[in-house]
């Protein structure tokens, strides 16, 4: 089993869903890990208070590419509100992985980032 969700991050990571720009968009924010240096950017398209196409854009290691990529196809669709309310939990159990403290934050940066574009909250999700 570990074999086939490692696959899965290295599939995201290497074929990223959902990454470049969007023109136009509505929302947009960049946000970065200062521990290990990844960043992230992300541009939204919002309809009826959903969210209605999104791209992001970075560099970083597997982890926190990946989980934005994972992450991007699920958030389509996902009402501003129910972003907002996104926590940590949601984004690990995504993710699909252990993942250890040191590279929490690699995984939760997608989040952080959409919800800050969203909410303007740029705290780290907990």
């Amino acid at each position: 089993m570990d074999d086939l969700y490692r696959d899965y991050i290295l599939d995201h990571y290497k074929h990223p869903r959902n990454f470049g720009e969007l023109e136009p968009h509505d929302l947009e924010a960049h946000e970065h890990n200062p521990l290990c240096g990844d960043e992230l950017s992300v541009q939204i398209r919002v309809k009826d208070d959903r969210i209605e196409d999104l791209r992001f854009q970075g560099h970083g290691c597997a982890i926190s590419q990946a989980a934005a990529s994972i992450a991007s196809e699920e958030l389509k669709g996902m009402t501003l509100q129910e972003i907002g309310e996104l926590g940590a939990d949601w984004m690990i159990e995504l993710l699909g992985i252990p993942v250890s403290a040191t590279r929490r934050k690699c995984a939760l940066l997608n989040l952080k980032v959409v919800r800050g574009a969203v909410t303007g909250d740029h705290a780290w999700p907990a």
